[in-house]
C-alpha cells in the first residue's frame, strides 16, 4: 500500500475541487468524527478538573454541580 502525504491546505484545495455531492460527503464524515473528538475532549478536561481538585484536597466526584460550577469559576478567576 501506497501513503501519500499531504499538506493539510493541499488536503483542503482537494476537497474544494470535488463537486457538490463530494464535499457533501466530507462534511459529514468529519461531521460524524466531531462526536468523538467532543468526548475525547471532555474526558481529558474532567480528568484535569480531578486534578486540580486532588491538588486541593477536594473530591471532584463526590462535590455537587453548584459545587464544581464554583470551583470552576474560582479557576476562571483566580488571577483577580
Amino acid at each position: 500500500m501506497v501513503t501519500l502525504k499531504l499538506t493539510d491546505e493541499q488536503v483542503i484545495d482537494l476537497v474544494k475541487q470535488l463537486p457538490l455531492e463530494g464535499k457533501q460527503a466530507v462534511l459529514n464524515a468529519l461531521g460524524s468524527e466531531s462526536g468523538l473528538w467532543w468526548q475525547i475532549t471532555l474526558g481529558q478536561g474532567e480528568e484535569q478538573l480531578r486534578f486540580m481538585c486532588a491538588e486541593r484536597n477536594l473530591n471532584w466526584d463526590a462535590m455537587s454541580d453548584e459545587e464544581r460550577e464554583s470551583f470552576v469559576d474560582e479557576l476562571l478567576h483566580e488571577d483577580r
